[in-house]
């Protein structure tokens, strides 16, 4: 009997994308075309500041409700979004606080995956978001630590 040869099929990884340690993102199933955000690869999970944060009942789904901050001159927006999880995640300080994480799209760079956000009181912090590491992983993508805004929310490199 002749043996069969299987040969594995390999997707060629998309070019690779240099983004800044900071960035203008975009959220677009959230309504939240662009926000500041550093791009935090010491935290594993990204982080939006929310304030006014409730949960209640949707057809039979645990779904959250909250106000975004998306740039100083502007009022907050609500947001509503169902619950993907609770789960404990370190703070700034690096004590554990349960919070509520949600799924949405992010947008840099031209392109947009989807990723987890956890929900967080950041207004003592300097950016509304922060980009965690699992939210950049198997996407190809760099961080230039030197450099900030090397993308923009549709995509076009800045001069």
């Amino acid at each position: 009997m002749v043996g069969v040869m299987m040969t594995k099929i390999v997707k060629p990884k998309p070019d690779l994308l240099v983004i800044g340690w900071m960035e203008h993102l975009g959220l677009p199933t959230l309504g939240v075309e662009r926000l500041k955000a550093k791009i935090d690869t010491g935290a594993r999970t990204s982080a939006l500041d929310a304030t006014h944060i409730e949960t209640y009942q949707k057809d039979g789904a645990e779904w959250v409700r909250f106000q975004v901050k998306v740039d100083e001159d502007l009022p907050e927006i609500w947001i509503e979004t169902p619950v993907y999880d609770r789960r404990p995640i370190k703070n700034t300080s690096g004590v554990p606080e349960e919070r509520i994480v949600i799924r949405t799209l992010l947008q840099l760079g031209g392109q947009s995956w989807p990723i987890s956000v956890s929900l967080a009181d950041r207004k003592n912090m300097r950016f509304p978001m922060i980009v965690g590491r699992s939210a950049l992983k198997n996407r190809n993508i760099a961080v230039h630590t030197r450099r900030a805004n090397l993308t923009s929310v549709s995509g076009q490199k800045r001069r």
